[in-house]
């Protein structure tokens, strides 16, 4: 008698998001701008939707160790390490009992986000503060050392980049960083190579979709939260925008 096949595996979202807190509307780039207020309803949606943000060490051990998968799994990430995260997003998700993912540009440490046009550069965490979130429940990831595109790099530039991107961490919050973000979600073979050799775990792309679908533990797809993205909008997002689009620059 044939086996009966598996069921199939919870989904898992990865939701990414960049700047948090009081902005008023983009003309351009609306994915890295949300607004607080609309933040905070959208943690509070996710708790009234039945959805369980769960950590990113949880995720990894369900999607690639065989670990249990919640249902309606979430994890929430997010991009470059801005000071207002600090001032607006932890809060609320210490609030709420969220854990979060946080990746972090190693070079930038306390400075501003200069790979950005003047206009748009905003300040950046300094190491007190990823000390704080760090102990708080926010896990750090790596975004490279000063956020270029590694797949314009040479080689041992990109290879610099990422590697140097993790021990800087490391050696700042005194513990192991084992997860990586590709900035501007530009990637390729040769990027990926430079990751897997540095000993991360697992990375993160910008190409959309669920977990699940990652061909790769270090090409995981996530689902940017836009300026725009009504509570309706985060719903569908989440519970059926859920076919793999890929995206590397």
């Amino acid at each position: 008698m044939a086996s009966s096949a598996p069921p199939p595996r919870p989904l898992v979202h990865v939701l990414m998001y960049h700047q948090v807190g009081h902005f008023d509307e983009p003309r351009a780039h609306r994915a890295s701008y949300c607004h607080v207020d609309r933040f905070r309803a959208q943690m509070a949606f996710l708790k009234i939707a039945g959805y369980r943000v769960i950590g990113i060490g949880e995720a990894l051990e369900g999607l690639y160790g065989g670990g249990p998968l919640p249902r309606r799994s979430v994890v929430l990430s997010f991009d470059d390490g801005y000071r207002n995260f600090y001032e607006h997003a932890y809060p609320i998700l210490r609030d709420h009992g969220y854990p979060a993912l946080l990746f972090a540009v190693s070079g930038r440490i306390g400075a501003t986000s200069d790979w950005l046009d003047g206009s748009r550069a905003a300040a950046l965490m300094g190491a007190p503060q990823l000390r704080e979130i760090r102990a708080g429940g926010v896990a750090i990831g790596a975004h490279s050392v000063t956020h270029p595109r590694l797949s314009r790099l040479a080689p041992a530039a990109a290879a610099a980049e990422v590697g140097g991107s993790k021990a800087a961490l490391e050696d700042l919050l005194g513990m192991p960083v084992e997860t990586f973000a590709y900035p501007y979600g530009d990637y390729n073979e040769m990027v990926r190579d430079c990751v897997a050799a540095a000993s991360f775990r697992a990375a993160f792309t910008c190409s959309r979709g669920p977990a699940n679908s990652a061909p790769h533990p270090l090409e995981i797809p996530r689902k940017a939260v836009s300026w725009g993205d009504s509570l309706l909008g985060l719903w569908w997002k989440l519970a059926l925008k859920n076919r793999r689009k890929d995206r590397y620059a």
